[in-house]
């Protein structure tokens, strides 16, 4: 039995996975570090496993192979077997994702991915839920920056408002204060993929709009809900903000989180993420520039012609990413500030020694498994689709500030 398998290894991401996996667990049987928890790592070429294995070096030389295609269904469902937890790097995961969901969801095997595609994610809760909930399969989307720093940091910031307080922040804002880092093919073709399917079937503008998408089940509240669509003050930060590409899936995971708690937020909670563009004119005018820039990128993502230039000539291609340098150079700060109701105010901030979108997700990502395999018994925590916060919650944000270079910070 494997605590972890890593499916789609070979990926890029599955990749920096499988380097960081044996650097904190090693592999058993193979001296060194030695195997302190059992892995392996999947995908469906042979040869291209051996390649990876034979790249990580002697240190990997027993390490576990499994051959699995993610459309294969026997394959997968003997592969959760063996297996505690499936963390899968395989996307689009609305092209790729399903049956190995489905395979885990029917073995009762833990899950967990870095998915940001919420049409996706809210799909696969309506279908499965309940058969997780029966076999006890615990299955957890988002667990890379997409959207830990998100989830955790709005925890971090309620939890503390609790001790400090007794009530919950009815208002949270995420400010993007600075962040470093590249774009991977593969996080462009989940992005491209979203706006195809926009394309092939025009409702589900409307269900990405919702801010409550993924509180499936649930009599979701009606408060509305804050969005920078364009160039804006913020009188909190005392600066300009532009809208921040990850807010769409970030602020329903946080949302679904107050709901999967019994509204612990309350069902008034209001919350919405931008990037911090700084004060005056300058600010004012790099707001405007940026929110530009970014809607004029999605119009033309948008039609058909256009994004097919981009993909060809502009786009990293799957398989591409930044380099190790880049990796290890990149970093992200996040500042938050909440209000009660009645006015009480608190800061906090999440940040990452890490390039956010790879060599920190790849950290979270492992902490994240490592989590669900050993910190998080299964009379803990029932089966079920979960969010970090509400899966893992304080347990994760241990293991990230111990071991994968983050850091959530509460201002005294």
């Amino acid at each position: 039995m494997h605590d972890i398998v890593v499916f789609g290894a070979t990926s890029f991401v599955g990749q920096i996975l499988a380097h960081r996996m044996l650097e904190e667990f090693g592999v058993a049987g193979s001296g060194g570090a030695g195997g302190s928890l059992r892995w392996a790592i999947a995908g469906r070429s042979r040869a291209k496993l051996d390649k990876l294995k034979a790249a990580l070096g002697p240190a990997a030389s027993a390490l576990p192979v499994i051959v699995a295609d993610a459309a294969d269904e026997g394959a997968l469902r003997a592969m959760c077997r063996e297996a505690r937890v499936v963390v899968s790097t395989v996307g689009p995961y609305a092209l790729y994702g399903e049956p190995l969901v489905k395979a885990c969801v029917e073995t009762g095997t833990d899950y967990c991915d870095l998915t940001g595609e919420v049409q996706w994610i809210r799909r696969m809760v309506t279908r499965h839920e309940a058969a997780a909930r029966a076999s006890g399969a615990r299955i957890v989307h988002c667990c890379g920056f997409d959207s830990i720093p998100s989830d955790l940091g709005v925890h971090v910031l309620q939890r503390e408002a609790q001790r400090r307080y007794g009530a919950p922040l009815e208002r949270v804002r995420l400010r993007v204060k600075a962040m470093r880092g590249g774009a991977s093919g593969g996080t462009v073709a989940s992005l491209i993929n979203v706006l195809k399917e926009v394309g092939r079937d025009k409702s589900l503008r409307a269900e990405l709009a919702n801010p409550y998408s993924l509180c499936v089940g649930g009599d979701a509240p009606t408060t509305r809900q804050p969005n920078v669509a364009g160039a804006a003050y913020d009188e909190a930060f005392g600066a300009w903000v532009a809208p921040f590409v990850m807010a769409g899936i970030n602020t329903r995971v946080v949302h679904r989180s107050n709901a999967l708690t019994g509204w612990r937020y309350g069902r008034e909670f209001r919350y919405d993420e931008a990037v911090l563009m700084g004060p005056g004119l300058r600010g004012r005018l790099a707001a405007i520039g940026t929110a530009v820039g970014l809607g004029g990128f999605m119009v033309a993502a948008s039609i058909g012609p256009l994004r097919s230039l981009l993909e060809r000539f502009v786009l990293p291609k799957p398989g591409e990413g930044p380099s190790p340098e880049a990796q290890r150079n990149g970093f992200f700060d996040l500042r938050l500030h909440g209000k009660t109701k009645d006015g009480k105010a608190l800061r906090g901030k999440v940040t990452g020694d890490r390039d956010p979108g790879y060599g920190s997700t790849a950290r979270m990502l492992l902490q994240a498994a490592a989590c669900l395999a050993t910190d998080t018994p299964k009379d803990a925590l029932p089966g079920g689709f979960w969010t970090p916060a509400t899966a893992m919650g304080d347990r994760l944000v241990e293991r990230l500030e111990a071991r994968a270079g983050l850091a959530f910070t509460v201002e005294p």
